[in-house]
């Protein structure tokens, strides 16, 4: 029989010793690695680590910067960790040209405030002045310009807050393209009809219309246009139906002489 390798307690005892020992010092390690590190949250936590001390806006045009961080009510000393997005996006939106907005932390300190702001659909002209005016109708009076911009018509004659706001319903749903190709929309009330309105487009035509559906029978204002000869300019009428009734070029000729003789007798 083959000799055995016999192990005595005795002499497993330190290898057992040493292996409780290193254990214990893990076991040590690893508790002070969760106890540092939770003292190292609750410090910056309560230290102006953990303060705002970024906030990126973006996204808005006819808002000041100021004005969404001032309705954000973040202030200096405002935890980053504290920021309620929610309570803040509806705080932002109150502000009624502010359609929608988005609020995210971008650690370690910064806040990021993305909005979307209602499309301006014409501008309202006051002494001398021009305001946006917004697809809800809403003129925004603290936004005077001295020039337009070409992207949206000027608005003439709303006297009538009710007819306005319907025009701009109106406007909001057109085609950015087509929007484009008005140059001014004038309220032109009749005791038949207070919804009348004059258009005037930017390639040199008229439309006689009513606000009543001008979204939809605008759409269709290209293709009018394209089966018109290029030279033919005059009235595109959009009521009940649709008909051209071209400029009436005598009566142009005629006016035209008429000022000539004026020049000449001045």
């Amino acid at each position: 029989m083959g000799k055995k390798n016999v192990v005595s307690i005795e002499d497993r005892i330190p290898k057992l010793k040493q292996e409780r020992k290193k254990k214990a010092n893990r076991r040590l390690i690893f508790y002070l690695s969760i106890f540092f590190l939770l003292i190292s949250i609750i410090v910056y936590l309560q230290s102006p680590l953990s303060y705002v001390r970024t906030i990126d806006v973006s996204g808005n045009s006819f808002v000041k910067d100021e004005e969404i961080i001032e309705a954000s009510s973040i202030g200096e000393k405002t935890n980053i960790w504290s920021v309620n997005a929610s309570e803040i996006s509806r705080a932002v939106n109150d502000n009624p040209v502010i359609q929608q907005s988005d609020v995210n932390r971008k650690l370690p300190w910064t806040i990021e405030i993305s909005v979307s702001e209602f499309d301006h659909v014409g501008y309202m002209k006051q002494d001398e002045h021009y305001f946006p005016v917004l697809g809800d109708g809403n003129v925004l009076e603290n936004l005077q310009q001295s020039s337009v911009d070409g992207n949206a018509p000027l608005l003439l004659g709303f006297s009538d807050e009710k007819y306005l706001n319907q025009l701009t319903g109106e406007l909001k749903k057109l085609p950015e393209s087509v929007l484009q190709l008005i140059s001014e929309i004038h309220w032109n009330p009749s005791d038949e009809n207070q919804h009348k309105i004059l258009l005037y487009m930017n390639d040199g035509y008229m439309v006689d219309g009513t606000i009543r559906d001008l979204a939809e029978k605008m759409r269709v204002y290209p293709s009018i246009v394209s089966q018109l000869g290029s030279e033919s300019k005059g009235i595109i009428h959009i009521g009940a139906g649709v008909y051209f009734e071209e400029f009436n070029a005598e009566s142009e000729e005629d006016s035209d002489n008429q000022e000539s003789t004026n020049e000449h007798e001045q």
